[in-house]
């Protein structure tokens, strides 16, 4: 009798989507469980937060897009526990078995030990940080509007971004385009121009995965757009309307959080060593040590390829998530499994209207090329037709006429 094998994954990122739809011809049943209903396209989550999309085009429910996987089951939940002698976890009081377990719940934000600067400097993750950031940013611009006292109105039309990684710069080049292009000419009290927009990193330059020639054209590019670029300072104190560098304190409303990121708690359930960020040290195929059924992907998993460690990019986990299934499939049929080899196709990061940098195979971009490779990367790889129509439409207008659309304050996300 052929018994079909129980697979569970945890997380419906990228690593965890690419191993389900990895495993579509397997004969095994798969159960895969998130805390939320959707996979979100994470690389644009920068442009929810900053008005240039809604949410819906940059995520796309679950269920539908494994609508025609007919060897899935979606669950909406948060898992409490797991087993691993018994093979079992559990969703609050429901236990699920596998013989396989794939974990793929990424990461979180890392504070560096001050947690509570949490309340004051949002970072950027989910769909419900970016519709806070979104309103933050608006409602600074609408305060100052209200605010007749020049100081005041000066904090309110200064944003500190801290940490010069992809996410840092994409929010820094962003917001100087919106203050100077979107809002400008809307606003008649106040001049959204005059908006300063720190851009903090504690190391010694800007997107420091790149080579330090295409950062260093980042950073003009940043200084063009009217981004202030302060790097080899960190911050020593956040509070509600102030961050300090050292002895300095910058008076600001709105402080946003892109330093630094940790591994989700769930790895912690696992029971197996950890690194300093809390990732799980994995085998070389993936597998937690000691249980060859237990696969951890992602921004959970710490491995190296080649004698590099692999990054927590979104193509890393696409990567992982096709090698986790691979090994399945092979315990399934009895043959030995392979080490996983991280395949690097580069990195891209966009800093505002024609200026983006590029590295790929040692060959450098920068400026207006390199923008619009990274419009048609970021296109191409969107889930759905019909989010890469909608993403494109919005891109083309906000393109012509520099509006931004999703510029709705919801008192609920403030």
């Amino acid at each position: 009798m052929n018994v079909r094998k129980r697979v569970v994954v945890v997380g419906g990122g990228f690593a965890g989507l690419w191993t389900v739809r990895a495993l579509r011809s397997a004969n095994v049943d798969i159960t895969l469980i998130d805390r939320c209903n959707h996979h979100l396209f994470q690389p644009l989550l920068y442009q929810v937060a900053t008005a240039g999309l809604a949410a819906p085009s940059i995520a796309a429910p679950l269920r539908h897009i494994l609508r025609r996987q007919a060897n899935v089951a979606v669950l909406m939940g948060e898992v409490q526990s797991i087993d691993l002698a018994a093979h079992r976890l559990y969703l609050g009081e429901q236990a699920f078995e596998y013989d396989y377990l794939v974990v793929a719940t990424g990461a979180t934000h890392a504070y560096f030990g001050h947690d509570d600067w949490v309340r004051h400097a949002v970072g950027l993750k989910t769909l419900d940080d970016a519709l806070a950031i979104r309103a933050r940013i608006l409602t600074a611009f609408e305060r100052a509007e209200l605010e007749s006292d020049p100081q005041r109105r000066e904090a309110w039309l200064t944003f500190a971004i801290i940490g010069a990684g992809p996410t840092g710069v994409e929010l820094a080049g962003t917001l100087a385009e919106i203050a100077r292009h979107t809002l400008a000419p809307e606003f008649r009290r106040s001049n959204p121009r005059q908006a300063r927009v720190l851009l903090i990193e504690a190391g010694v330059r800007v997107l420091a995965n790149l080579p330090p020639e295409l950062s260093a054209k980042a950073a003009a590019q940043l200084k063009r757009l009217g981004v202030t670029v302060r790097t080899g300072q960190a911050v020593t104190g956040i509070g509600a309307d102030y961050i300090e560098l050292g002895a300095e304190r910058v008076a600001t409303q709105t402080t946003l959080w892109a330093a630094g990121v940790a591994a989700s708690p769930l790895g912690r359930m696992l029971g197996a060593p950890l690194d300093r960020v809390g990732r799980v040290l994995v085998q070389q195929d993936l597998s937690l040590p000691g249980h060859p059924e237990v696969l951890v992907i992602g921004d959970l998993a710490s491995v190296a390829t080649a004698g590099h460690p692999v990054p927590g990019t979104a193509p890393a986990a696409k990567q992982m998530g096709n090698h986790a299934a691979k090994c399945i499939c092979a315990s399934l049929t009895g043959r030995s499994r392979t080490a996983f080899r991280y395949r690097d196709y580069g990195t891209l990061a966009t800093i505002g209207r024609h200026a983006a940098v590029v590295e790929m195979h040692g060959h450098q971009l920068s400026g207006t090329f390199a923008w619009c490779f990274w419009l048609a990367a970021h296109i191409f790889f969107l889930i759905g037709f019909r989010n890469r129509l909608v993403v494109l439409i919005d891109w083309a207008w906000a393109y012509f006429t520099y509006d931004r659309s999703a510029r709705i304050i919801q008192m609920r996300d403030l």
